[in-house]
């Protein structure tokens, strides 16, 4: 089993070293600038998708998730 790992791992490397590749070489040709979107613009995405997941889960086991108020304290338990 341990070579099926190794070999998605080495897909994967692949995948992402070709598709920075491809990038490199559209911004060149095209003569497009670069702009970094931020590290809050990743952390945002890194959430929604998270919440989204735990969004799916919830629903694949009967259950369905509800915004906490603002005002609610925190830890809050309805």
């Amino acid at each position: 089993m341990d070579g099926a790992v190794s070999l998605g791992k080495a897909k994967a490397v692949t995948a992402t070293a070709r598709k920075i590749a491809v990038l490199f070489y559209n911004a060149l040709r095209h003569g497009m600038d670069y702009a970094d979107p931020g590290a809050s613009y990743y952390e945002e995405r890194y959430r929604r998708r998270v919440i989204n997941n735990v969004h799916r889960r919830a629903r694949a086991l009967g259950f369905v998730l509800q915004e906490v108020a603002d005002d609610a304290p925190a830890g809050a338990v309805s």
